[in-house]
């Protein structure tokens, strides 16, 4: 029996294996763990599904394989194990494509691809041409009106680059278009006049430093991830910025009266804290019901306006951030958000978030204010329209007709898609969160 890369969410592309739990002639029993695979966005241990010997280890621990190639190979117990030192899969390598994409509703949600640790009874071979990898309603039929098939890979790639398909000339067994056809259309294409210039080499950064001056540190995948999408990021959406004061004296005594109220434990411990980013969510969702036309994203060739408040709330991990969602924001009770946001931080941080849990979303936020960061602006994670950037509470002057008082205030920040929301809207929104977070007892309703 094969043993496949698993796919973890549409957009990966390919996973690193991080650790074996067994070695080849191992005997493995199902539900036993066999390997543990790293993503941009999660690690995950893939238990094996049958009974037998692990007769052959195809990908070595720190090795990166493709989606879908053969990692490793279960025999029937019995049968002589090949020890042979682990060597990188024979499979075809995926084609470097568009590093996924934090949250939005233009992309579904979910693992695609069937995992092994998800398999029924027996195991499943990829076959590129089945609907497992792009669902028909995301980049087309897996077959043209011509009745040539087309591959879900290659699908995916044409959509990407606005490759029309049924010009193609397949190439691929038995008539169907291959990734490697609309790559080679891709090439085949005149590059564009406005394409930015690489930057310099790695060899070249290094001549300008002496040698011993410094230590090299090797991008991991969530890195290499991070680095092309906020290159992306800046470089395909047009952004400008809003920033307000938002005075937040009565959000604070509100907080520190529901955190009085919470029952204690036998040991002391509170039933629960509210913090203020838990106020900051619940805010931030129901403004952008209140101003509809900005709880949206951008889809290409138009406009997706969403339902619910799904916010994404950036998380700082080991080696990048990572934004976990709370789903439906506007309609859950701000205790629900505090315990729901705790516990998916700490899923976070372990990696161990599953791709329906950060994919999609309506807008997210970005609250530096616990490292007393005064303001800044974040980048717009796409597709998503927004970001909301939030700084740390300070005590300012206001002037009033009694002269000098000291208030509570933050400075938020709005980064907007100039495509999805324009200024006179940026402003409605960021109003309606001011109003929200000035008026707190509309958030504990």
């Amino acid at each position: 029996m094969d043993v496949l890369m698993p796919q973890l969410g549409e957009t990966v592309a390919e996973g690193k294996v991080t650790k074996w739990f067994k070695a080849a002639g191992d005997k493995v029993a199902p539900g036993e763990n066999l390997f543990e695979i790293e993503t941009d966005k999660v690690s995950m241990e893939v238990p094996a599904i049958e009974a037998g010997v692990l007769a052959e280890v195809r990908v070595a621990a720190g090795e990166i394989a493709p989606v879908g190639a053969v990692v490793a190979v279960i025999a029937a117990s019995g049968t002589a194990a090949k020890a042979s030192p682990a060597r990188a899969s024979t499979a075809p390598a995926a084609p470097a494509r568009a590093p996924a994409a934090a949250p939005p509703a233009a992309m579904p949600s979910g693992a695609s691809t069937l995992a092994p640790s998800l398999a029924p009874s027996r195991p499943i071979a990829l076959d590129p041409f089945r609907e497992v990898r792009t669902p028909e309603r995301n980049y087309g039929p897996a077959k043209l009106a011509s009745g040539v098939a087309v591959s879900p890979l290659a699908r995916r790639l044409a959509a990407q680059a606005g490759i029309d398909l049924a010009r193609l000339s397949p190439a691929g067994p038995h008539g169907r278009i291959r990734a490697q056809d609309v790559e080679t259309a891709i090439g085949n294409r005149v590059a564009p006049a406005t394409k930015p210039a690489a930057g310099p080499s790695a060899e070249r950064v290094k001549a300008l430093y002496e040698p011993g001056s410094y230590e090299e540190v090797p991008l991991d995948m969530m890195r290499r991830t991070i680095a092309a999408r906020l290159i992306e990021a800046k470089q395909t959406i047009p952004h400008f910025y809003l920033s307000a004061d938002v005075t937040i004296e009565r959000l604070l005594a509100i907080r520190e009266e529901a955190n009085a109220s919470a029952t204690k434990d036998a040991n002391g411990n509170p039933a629960f804290r509210l913090s203020l980013n838990d106020f900051v969510i619940k805010a931030w969702a129901l403004a952008l019901q209140r101003v509809p036309a900005a709880n949206a994203v951008w889809a290409e060739d138009r406009i997706l306006r969403l339902r619910d408040s799904d916010i994404g709330v950036a998380v700082a991990i080991e080696g990048g951030l990572i934004t976990p969602l709370i789903r439906a924001a506007q309609r859950k009770p701000l205790l629900d958000i505090s315990a729901e946001m705790r516990e998916l931080a700490e899923r976070a941080r372990a990696r161990h978030l599953k791709p329906h849990e950060y994919q999609g979303g309506a807008s997210a936020i970005s609250n530096l204010g616990m490292h007393g960061i005064r303001e800044f602006a974040a980048i717009i994670n796409p597709p998503h329209a927004t970001i909301l950037a939030v700084g740390a509470g300070e005590r300012r002057p206001v002037e009033t007709e009694d002269g000098l008082r000291f208030v509570t205030k933050i400075t938020v920040t709005l980064s907007c898609d100039h495509r999805v929301v324009d200024g006179a809207l940026g402003a409605e929104l960021v109003g309606a969160f001011r109003h929200y977070i000035e008026h707190p007892v509309g958030l504990m309703i």
